[in-house]
């Protein structure tokens, strides 16, 4: 800064042509700009003006210096109002990495509307679950399900992650409605393995005060593959719990249906995430994109503290939908019920 602040006095020495000039133009003194003049001749090694107490005349060298001076600072110039333009206007590259499930069912279905709206971005999508570093790999903005703490990075929550234990209607007219959670131990399970750790993902079930607490049930069946997960629940294979987004589809098409209220974990690092790198001037791509995401979430009914598993509807027996307030087993649910409440 001192350099470029010292290219600055110089150029306006030459166009005052006197130290009393420049000082007027620079917003300084003369003396201030006598030094700096005097520190960059010391570092060029170089005598850039003539000194008499008439006159202050510019040498060869000075002139030479200053058309390059001149020419850097013009380039300089150019470059800023380019980038701050660009910063104005959303445009170029954007590349986003999204979880797997949530990239094809969330994500995909909005890029359409969203190129149209911003027809100046590229987009260039990575569909992945690992935790990749995103300044490593040059990634404008992640969609993860839970954030990764690191102090480069900005977490912006865009929903909870909602939990739904789900089953197809034909199965529980074939095989019945569990009245209790102890009956869960005869049914079938669908179980998550998450693919980096090869740990289970927890099943959670209301205890008797109402209460999620963590349930061990055997999973017959297991996948690392979310969609896979819905769609065998979704065949009559057995229960699931799936997040939200991935209950959504089968839920409203009535190929699911939902046997208790949402569970939602209490750690506040829990649910799906914008991740960008930290910066103090957020791209206006990233910040447009965020901006949809956010519009398109808020018309499916939800934000950064609520979903719409809120709302939607548990297709359970009377006894065990009050399991909130006692876990006693409850009347076997009728095909009948079940087809009455598949939807909201």
């Amino acid at each position: 800064m001192d350099k470029l602040r010292s290219l600055e006095i110089f150029i306006a020495t030459c166009d005052g042509g006197s130290f009393a000039a420049a000082a007027r133009l620079c917003g300084s003194d003369p003396s201030t700009v006598s030094k700096a003049i005097g520190r960059l001749e010391a570092q060029l090694g170089l005598t850039l003006f003539q000194r008499s107490t008439r006159q202050l005349r510019i040498t060869t060298a000075g002139e030479r210096y200053a058309n390059t001076v001149r020419k850097m600072m013009q380039e300089l110039s150019g470059c800023e109002a380019e980038l701050k333009q660009i910063n104005r206007s959303p445009s170029g590259t954007l590349r986003i990495s999204s979880a797997v499930c949530y990239g094809h069912l969330y994500l995909r279905p909005l890029l359409r509307a969203f190129c149209l709206q911003y027809p100046d971005i590229r987009l260039e999508l990575e569909i992945n679950d690992l935790h990749v570093d995103i300044i490593d790999n040059d990634i404008d903005v992640a969609l993860r399900t839970g954030y990764v703490k690191d102090s480069r990075l900005v977490a912006r929550r865009l929903s909870p992650m909602d939990f739904l234990v789900c089953a197809a209607p034909m199965y529980l007219e074939e095989y019945g409605t569990p009245r209790c959670r102890e009956d869960f131990h005869s049914h079938p399970w669908i179980g998550f393995r998450i693919k980096e750790t090869r740990q289970l993902q927890p099943i959670y079930l209301p205890d008797e005060s109402g209460e999620y607490q963590p349930y061990e049930l055997e999973r017959r069946y297991l996948t690392d593959d979310g969609e896979a997960m819905a769609y065998m629940c979704a065949d009559g294979m057995g229960f699931a719990q799936l997040p939200h987004f991935l209950a959504k589809e089968g839920l409203e098409s009535g190929a699911l249906v939902s046997l208790y209220p949402y569970f939602r974990p209490p750690d506040p690092g829990s649910g799906v995430f914008a991740i960008y790198p930290k910066r103090d001037y957020l791209p206006a791509k990233v910040r447009v994109f965020i901006d949809f995401l956010n519009d398109a979430l808020a018309a499916r009914g939800e934000n950064a503290n609520h979903t719409w598993a809120e709302n939607w509807p548990s297709v359970v027996p009377e006894g065990l939908s009050r399991a909130r307030h006692s876990d006693a087993c409850g009347i076997e649910a009728s095909p009948s019920f079940l087809k009455t409440r598949i939807s909201p």
